[in-house]
Parts: C-alpha cells; sequence; structure tokens
C-alpha cells in the first residue's frame, strides 16, 4: 500500500513536468499543441520518466531543473511512438489508454503530424536540460544516448522489424530483437540518462543499461500474456490486437506456461544486476517488481 501511494505522488509530480514542459503560446498552429497536449495527458503509468528520475537520485544526482527537461523528453518520444504506432498503417487501434487515439480525435493527417512535433520537442526540450547543466558533458552524452535508443538501432528499428515480419512465422532470435529494440531501448535509455546526469562511473551506467534490458523483455512477455488474458476495460487498449494484426508474440510461440516462466526469469536477472550495485534504492527495486508482474 505504502509503494502504491508513494507511486502515486511520483506519477503526479510528473504530471505537473509535463505540463510545464508543453508549449504554452497560442497562435496559428494551435491544433497541434492540442494534439500534443491531448496525447501526452492522456495518462498512463508514466514509467520511463520516472525510471529516469529514481536512477538519478540513485547516484546522487542534483541538479534538478536539467532532469525535468529529460524526463519530458522521454515521455514525448515514448508518446510520439504510440501516436503512430495507433495510426491505421500501424496498429489502427482506435482507443488508448481508455480513450479514443490522437488520429481518431484529430484526423490522420494531425495524428502523424503530432507524432513528428512531440520528437522534434523532445529533443528541444532536452538540449534546454544540458544548457541547465553545470557539466554540459554529462547532459550531451545523455542526449547521445536517448537519440540512440530511440533511432534507428534502438525503438524504431525494433519497430521496422516487427511491422515487416508481421504474419510471418518468427525465429526466437528474431522476436528477441524485436523486444529488445522495441521495448526494451526505451526502458534502458530511461535508466542509463538519469544515471549518467548524475554523474554515474561507466561501469554503473552500462550495468543500467543490463537491468533496462532484462525488464524490457520481461515487460514485453508479460504485456503479451496480458493482451490475452486481460480485458479491454482493464487495460484501457484493446485486447487481442496481436491476433488481430497477425503478430507472432512470446505466448504464440512458446504457449502461456514458457511465458510467465521467462517472465520470471528476465526478472530475476534484472533485479540480481540491481543488487549488485554499491548504491541501493527500494523503491526503485519495488517499482521494477511492479512493472513486470503488473495487470494492466
Amino acid at each position: 500500500m505504502v509503494f502504491r501511494q508513494q507511486m502515486q505522488a511520483k506519477v503526479e509530480e510528473i504530471e505537473e513536468i509535463l505540463k510545464k514542459a508543453l508549449p504554452q503560446e497560442k497562435s496559428l498552429q494551435q491544433t497541434i499543441f492540442k494534439a500534443m497536449e491531448y496525447s501526452v495527458m492522456a495518462g498512463g503509468k508514466r514509467l520511463r520518466p520516472m525510471l529516469m528520475k529514481e536512477s538519478f537520485e540513485l547516484f546522487g544526482g542534483k541538479q534538478r531543473d536539467a532532469l525535468y527537461c529529460f524526463m519530458a523528453a522521454i515521455e514525448m518520444i515514448h508518446t510520439y511512438s504510440l501516436v503512430h504506432d495507433d495510426l491505421p498503417a500501424m496498429d489502427n487501434d482506435d482507443y488508448r489508454r481508455g480513450r479514443e487515439t490522437t488520429h481518431k480525435v484529430f484526423g490522420e493527417d494531425m495524428g502523424i503530424l503530432a507524432g513528428d512535433a512531440l520528437l522534434n520537442f523532445a529533443y528541444e526540450k532536452a538540449l534546454a536540460g544540458i544548457e541547465k547543466m553545470e557539466d554540459a558533458g554529462c547532459g550531451v552524452r545523455a542526449l547521445q544516448i536517448l537519440a540512440r535508443k530511440a533511432g534507428v538501432y534502438g525503438m524504431v528499428g525494433g519497430q521496422v522489424v516487427d511491422v515487416e515480419l508481421t504474419g510471418k512465422p518468427l525465429t526466437e532470435e528474431q522476436l528477441g530483437f524485436i523486444y529488445r529494440l522495441k521495448t526494451g531501448a526505451l526502458l534502458e535509455a530511461a535508466l542509463m540518462t538519469g544515471s549518467v546526469l548524475a554523474g554515474a562511473a561507466q561501469e554503473d551506467v552500462l550495468r543500467m543499461e543490463q537491468i533496462g534490458q532484462n525488464v524490457g523483455m520481461a515487460f514485453q512477455i508479460q504485456d503479451d500474456i496480458l493482451d490475452v488474458t486481460s480485458t479491454t476495460q482493464e487495460l484501457g487498449k484493446p485486447v487481442g490486437s496481436d491476433a488481430k494484426n497477425e503478430k507472432t508474440t512470446y505466448v504464440a510461440l512458446y504457449g502461456m506456461e514458457a511465458a510467465r516462466k521467462a517472465v520470471e526469469e528476465y526478472s530475476g536477472k534484472a533485479l540480481a544486476a540491481l543488487e549488485t550495485l554499491s548504491v541501493k534504492s527500494p523503491y526503485l527495486n519495488a517499482l521494477i517488481k511492479s512493472m513486470i508482474h503488473r495487470k494492466k
């Protein structure tokens, strides 16, 4: 119960950071500002900025103004990917987080542009964060990690392979590649950039990357499980969409029992790696557990 209260307080703090980070002015391009706000402020668990903040605090980070810019940036990148995922050319979903998707409300054209705008604005915010840092080098390094993990060697690369192989039988290697990049890369980025902004040693940053990769695998396999076992009302998005879109998942490839076992194995690796750090965070430990074993 204490963890849930802590998490709710942290989510509320992140919501305020996001509200302040979004464009505030009124001008002729108001529609895109509204679409950006609708997309970002649609709710959600805010896991990526939360992981970034916990990693930052784990390693004793002090420059919170810079951190907040990067927290907003990673959530905007995550949100843009969801907006584009929902488009008719991709997953063609009408609901996200319990309400209509961006393209259903603003039109397909504005759905595309809202995603573009959020991705570009994310880098504007990250650069603003670098300007606030005493050691700009740490900020540049953090931005390099964020950009790479979000791009063709990370999330976008995973999405490309996912789209190309939809409806085709996948090997274990192909499925693992998609999961590591499409889902895991941005979780890795959150943990790595938080630690870099705090000035953590390189070996610790690499350990955070390892933790993020294992969390990402467990998180995505759990998502596969929920797509079969949960309900649209509980998840806030359509269930059965993987089967509808002819996507091979871990559950489809290996069965439910093996999928549940894999979640336990990957989560065990993540938590074991977390224990090897010289610094500890009971909340981060509990957060990772809650992410992996979530029901929605």
